[in-house]
């Protein structure tokens, strides 16, 4: 005798209403795009049709049984994303979620109701005891459920839910569907027990754990974000500080050249030899001109980022030379721009300053187009021992906490747009390589005018990496001389 013939299964208007509130439990943690009478009409709507579907689809064999749930769910799927203000992905999250606690509400409250009613026919009628029942451990569970996640989600903030959290949600829903069913399909498996009874303890105790997995995942990414989001503000606020004496140094820079500019003012009106004045003249003139050269990229961002760097390697006596055309830089985001340079620069110049000759405190970046590819290479001479871990070099602070924040903000950055980034190192220089695919579009507009500036620019690129390197070794021998 097959066990499913000895006690009802659940009355698919049951399952109808489950998977209905179990939606609208979603819907409530989120924004939704509709108004409220579109909402209103379009649950009605879902709940009318989830149930008569439902309704004339009893009793069906393996293959049109798993169909006929495919179908409940697609359904399902609908209604969330008609209604949510989310993208398909956190939709198919808030579905497979619904869908399992669904099957649990529903398994939980019939068994319930076979436990007050051992009697039921094979083909039960609702009674007013029975709807009693439905109505208590319907509201009692789904109010608990959405008490439980209402604690870890807001309507302001979207789930954003990636690939892989969605392939890993997806492989628990299906798992637990699959247990929790396996003996309706299969009953004569070891595993359920020859009786429909121990089938549905089965389903309801796979459906709870289903659930309770579900929820703890959903925990610990909501804990992981907010987790991030604590360290991003931490990381922000010690970034800015860090740009706030940086500037600060700038202006005392700035300042100690105003007032040497006072000095130069008066020793030109004291020199009375219009020769020597005029050379005079026209040497602070040249240097005037090969301090806006090496900061006029024509990019803004990157001007004001390299002009706040220089003066403050200027200060510290670190030598840094740059090749970059900032016209590259045009589709990318100012604050990207500013994370890629800043946190590379700022490692750079911490670098630097750790070694004590200073001729030997040298940083070149360089920036051009090759192909479909922006191409921006930070060099940095250092000293000592660098291993590399994880493509970031190894830290030797005690407090490791925010080490390698910089160059991994970096890599995040390049990746938004495509990209890579590339570590190395080697003759006792720090290389950063970064390469991001450029847009067609501009890519197309500089590939016959910027031909020859391109050419240029490597030619450039390459005389100033040998003159930084050439310096490096000069003042190596000079070491070596003074140490013999």
């Amino acid at each position: 005798m097959s066990p499913l013939s000895i006690s009802p299964n659940i009355p698919r208007l049951y399952t109808a209403i489950a998977e209905w509130l179990a939606c609208m439990m979603c819907l409530r943690e989120v924004k939704h795009r509709v108004n409220t009478r579109r909402f209103v009409l379009i649950s009605i709507g879902i709940l009318f049709l989830q149930s008569v579907f439902l309704y004339l689809t009893p009793g069906l064999d393996d293959l049109l049984w798993i169909l006929c749930m495919s179908a409940a769910g697609l359904m399902m799927y609908a209604f969330i994303y008609l209604c949510a203000d989310v993208n398909w992905r956190d939709a198919a999250y808030y579905t497979i979620r619904s869908f399992v606690i669904a099957e649990f509400v529903a398994s939980f409250e019939w068994q319930v109701d076979l436990f007050f009613h051992p009697n039921v026919p094979l083909t039960p009628t609702p009674t007013g005891s029975s709807l009693l029942i439905l109505i208590v451990c319907y509201t009692i569970l789904f109010g608990i459920c959405e008490r439980l996640y209402s604690r870890y989600q807001s309507k302001e903030q979207a789930l954003n839910i990636t690939g892989k959290e969605l392939a890993s949600y997806v492989i628990i829903g299906l798992a637990v569907f699959c247990m929790s069913n396996l003996g309706f399909v299969a009953p004569d498996l070891p595993f359920y027990g020859n009786y429909s009874d121990q089938i549905y303890n089965v389903r309801t105790l796979v459906d709870l754990g289903g659930v309770a997995i579900m929820y703890a995942y959903h925990v610990q990414r909501m804990d992981l974000r907010v987790r991030y989001e604590l360290e991003s503000v931490q990381n922000l606020l010690h970034n800015q500080y860090a740009q706030y004496k940086q500037a600060r140094e700038a202006v005392e820079l700035i300042n100690y050249k105003y007032h040497d500019l006072k000095y130069h003012i008066i020793a030109l009106r004291a020199e009375e030899n219009m020769d020597k004045r005029n050379a005079y003249l026209n040497q602070m003139e040249e240097e005037l001109k090969n301090y806006e050269a090496q900061n006029k990229t024509g990019n803004n961002v990157l001007d004001v980022m390299l002009t706040l760097r220089t003066l403050y390697c200027q200060k510290h006596g670190v030598t840094m030379t740059s090749v970059i055309d900032g016209t590259l830089f045009d589709f990318m985001n100012a604050m990207d721009i500013s994370s890629i340079f800043g946190n590379a620069l700022d490692n750079a110049i911490e670098c630097e300053l750790k070694i004590p000759d200073k001729e030997k405190r040298l940083i070149h970046i360089n920036a051009h187009a090759r192909k479909n590819f922006l191409i921006i290479l930070f060099d940095n001479y250092y000293e000592g021992d660098m291993k590399l871990g994880n493509g970031l070099p190894e830290t030797t602070k005690k407090d490791a906490q925010f080490h390698g924040y910089g160059l991994k903000s970096v890599q995040y950055t390049a990746q938004k747009y495509g990209g890579a980034v590339d570590v190395s190192a080697n003759d006792h220089w720090f290389h950063l390589k970064i390469l991001i695919p450029m847009p067609a579009q501009t890519e197309t507009a500089k590939a016959g005018s910027d031909g020859a500036a391109e050419t240029v620019n490597t030619v450039a690129a390459t005389a100033a990496t040998e003159t930084t390197k050439a310096a490096a070794n000069t003042a190596r021998e000079k070491n070596n001389n003074t140490a013999i």
